[in-house]
């Protein structure tokens, strides 16, 4: 059916926390774990948990700057698992 790239993909975002989570992308490039906390409106720990799930599925990549890690959407990597999944569709339904 679909690869493990996929799967890791739709598992990440059945969580309703991570699919805002990403939204808050379409607004920002980048974020911190902090920001992302308050826009989201959630603890900052919870907000790192999310954040650490959406990076291992390859969903969001990052970056160190000082302490600050900073967090931006995997665009590629995003696109590439919707088109696994939209080429599913055509062909199953």
């Amino acid at each position: 059916m679909f690869d493990s790239e996929v799967q890791e993909f739709l598992k990440a975002l059945s969580n309703e926390n991570r699919q805002k989570i990403l939204f808050l992308f379409m607004e920002h490039q980048e974020l911190t774990v902090s920001e992302v906390a308050i826009k989201a409106e959630i603890g900052q720990s919870t907000a790192s948990e999310h954040l650490t799930i959406l990076k291992k599925a390859g969903i969001m990549s990052s970056r160190k700057e000082g302490k600050e890690v900073i967090y931006y959407p995997n665009k590629e990597k995003i696109v590439n698992c919707l088109e696994q999944l939209a080429n599913y569709l055509k062909h199953c339904c």
